[in-house]
This record gives structure tokens, sequence and C-alpha cells, in this order.
């Protein structure tokens, strides 16, 4: 079953998010990753709650997702990320 990482995310040095931007698309493709939503207009419906920018990733499965999670290739963009942004993640599963 397909498992899919939902982010909402909050840009605060943009320098090192295009860093991390350049970077992940490899480390998500090498565990079967793709990107579904990367950034985008938001038209908002219904809340108080506006991001400012999504990201939509889907894996194959569970295990794949937390292996790249916790991988060696991701660990070092993942603290770059950190640095550059916050937001809040999320791994759901799909039906």
């Amino acid at each position: 079953m397909s498992v899919y990482l939902i982010a909402s995310i909050d840009v605060t040095d943009p320098q090192g998010y295009d860093r991390y931007r350049a970077q992940v698309p490899a480390t998500v493709e090498q565990y079967g990753g793709r990107f579904l939503v990367r950034g985008g207009a938001i038209e908002a419906l219904e809340g108080d709650v506006i991001p400012k920018r999504v990201v939509v990733l889907e894996f194959p499965d569970a295990e794949r997702a937390r292996a790249w999670w916790n991988s060696p290739e991701y660990a070092p963009l993942k603290t770059l990320r950190n640095s550059a942004s916050r937001g809040n993640l999320y791994f759901v599963a799909g039906v």
C-alpha cells in the first residue's frame, strides 16, 4: 500500500532551502519515491490555517518511506531543511 509524506513548510532561509530542494529529489527517487506536489499555488477552501508551501511525496510502501526518512543520504538534507524552514510533516497510509 502506498504511503505519502505530507508536509506543510514555512521557508525561513530561501537560499538554504534552495540548496535542500536541489539535492533531495535524488534521495527520494533512490528509495522508490516521487513528488506529487512540490510547492505550487494554494487555494484555501476552508479553515484558518493556510500553509505557505505544501509538499506531497508518494512511496510504494511504509518500509521504503521510513528507509528514506532514516537514510544516510537524507540525514544531512534533513538537517539542512530544519535549518532553513519549519513545518509539519506526516506519513499517511493510502487506501
